[in-house]
């Protein structure tokens, strides 16, 4: 677990074993153990190479897999990876029920799907509504100023 999602970040980031053991502070050597298993870092040391790689030390020491995939590497900090879902003939999919938890879904939940090129994502409706209705302040607020060459 740790230490294949070490491996991993490391290389994903292009980072060699040297340059990580420099950004915390110890021995290409010592890095290079606990890559292997052969030790682990402390606690102190797991919150720095979290801080360097940008996702959460629970993260970090977790085993992440994907039904189709295999072991992934840790999700950034704040974000999460739920697994895969598959879409029935009718279009329906059923959401991760550590994801349903996590958020609070539940039967009758309201959601809004929003989408770019790379792909749709699902918000409650009533952070959208709020996100929405605080962009629209803003937009009124900028309006209502006069600008120098209109007077």
């Amino acid at each position: 677990m740790l230490k294949d999602n070490l491996m991993m970040l490391r290389r994903i980031n292009g980072y060699s074993q040297e340059q990580i053991a420099e950004k915390i502070g110890i021995s290409r050597q010592a890095y290079a153990k606990w890559e292997s298993g052969a030790t682990i870092p402390d606690i102190g040391r797991a919150a720095e190479l979290a801080g360097v790689y940008g996702v959460t030390v629970d993260s970090l020491i977790k085993d992440e897999k994907v039904e189709g995939i295999g072991a992934i590497p840790p999700a950034p900090a704040g974000k999460s990876i739920w697994g895969t879902v598959t879409v029935s003939e009718r279009g329906q999919i059923v959401i991760p029920k550590d994801a349903r938890d996590k958020y609070g879904i539940t039967g009758g939940t309201r959601l809004i799907v929003l989408g770019d090129e790379q792909g749709i994502a699902l918000l409650p409706v009533e952070a959208f509504e709020t996100g929405l209705r605080k962009a629209m302040e803003y937009a009124s607020k900028d309006a209502n100023v006069t600008e120098p060459w209109t007077r």
